[in-house]
């Protein structure tokens, strides 16, 4: 019998929209026992506004600022699943917060794939920019670069989400026994990012 999982620090979701990271990550959460926490939902209940509307009314670089303070904040709390929206993990800032306080899980998935998962929603803000294959294109030239800094890459498939869960658990256990954390209880700010 395999032993439990005990995550020293939050596990955060990152990747394009349609990856998988609500999906998996509420499964990831259930089997694990912990909370999970979706930060797209966070930030609408903390704004009063759906992303949608943030976008719309406001634009993106506000919807980004809340994003990484709902998100620093989130990184806070006792561990948990984290999923993040798509944009999260190109701030820099967020990055090295998830970095120092967190363990990131890039759920990386083919464009098709992407394009049949999304079409099922219409909330999307950045695909009512133009043809979504494009658009997606787009973001997967810019961000996938990003995404590969995480310190876990997991393909998300065209199949059952108990499969790529069973793999992300999987890497979770590889990860876990390669590189020892300290619990996030343990890490400190540094000093100038407190004073911020």
């Amino acid at each position: 019998m395999t032993a439990p999982l005990a995550l020293p620090r939050t596990v955060v979701l990152v990747g394009l929209m349609g990856a998988g990271k609500t999906n998996i990550g509420r499964r990831l959460a259930a089997r694990l026992h912990l909370p999970f926490v979706d930060a797209d939902a966070e930030i609408e209940a903390a704004a009063g506004e759906t992303i949608e509307e943030i976008f719309r009314r406001h634009g993106e670089a506000v919807f980004r600022d809340g994003e990484r303070r709902v998100i620093a904040r989130l990184l806070e709390s006792p561990v948990h699943v984290l999923a993040t929206g798509g944009g999260a993990f190109m701030d820099p800032n967020t990055r090295e917060n998830i970095r120092r306080r967190g363990i990131s899980v890039w759920l990386r998935a083919e464009l098709d794939v992407l394009l049949a998962r999304v079409a099922r929603r219409g909330n999307r803000p950045l695909l009512k920019q133009g043809d979504p294959r494009a658009v997606l294109q787009g973001l997967m030239e810019k961000r996938h670069p990003i995404y590969a800094e995480a310190d876990i890459v997991i393909d998300s498939i065209d199949g059952p989400p108990e499969l790529t869960l069973i793999e992300v658990i999987a890497a979770l256990r590889r990860y876990l026994a390669e590189h020892p954390l300290q619990s996030t209880a343990a890490v400190r700010e540094p000093a100038e990012a407190r004073q911020a």
